[in-house]
């Protein structure tokens, strides 16, 4: 079949009749028998949310309007999963009462506070280590050091 013929059949100007691609039989077959599911999931894979849940990897993300919202913070605390905080929709005076709550948490339940942003603040529990990505797989001596 020729380029301008393909062209023209997928435009839908002209009836495919290109037998190489795809066998009749097959897809016929498939309809008479009727199985109706198109698509067969496989059983290895799962929604990433139920893997993150059974194993412990999850992080939560919070971003507080008030300090009324830091119950919820140490709720996810207290159970083990790490918390980004993100401050910066809220005054400075609730901000930095937040941060004193946090710095409670992380001192009552060993855990550590981490600056990663302006207002952003990440807590982590006591068995869980947060490694700096900075300089991780790039030689010190490599093609971008230019000194």
């Amino acid at each position: 079949m020729g380029s301008v013929r393909k062209a023209s059949a997928w435009l839908g100007l002209v009836e495919d009749n290109d037998e190489r691609y795809y066998d009749d039989d097959e897809y016929a077959e498939g309809a008479r028998t009727g199985t109706g599911q198109a698509w067969v999931t496989d059983p290895r894979v799962r929604v990433a949310s139920e893997t993150a849940e059974e194993t412990g990897r999850r992080i939560a993300t919070v971003t507080p309007d008030s300090f009324r919202d830091a119950r919820a913070i140490g709720e996810l605390f207290r159970d083990g999963v790490p918390v980004i905080m993100n401050l910066t929709s809220m005054d400075s005076a609730d901000a930095k009462r937040v941060v004193d709550f946090a710095a409670g948490l992380i001192f009552g339940l060993r855990g550590s506070i981490d600056r990663v942003a302006t207002r952003v603040f990440l807590l982590t529990p006591a068995d869980t280590q947060v490694m700096n990505g900075g300089a991780a797989g790039r030689p010190a001596d490599g093609f971008f050091n230019q000194s």
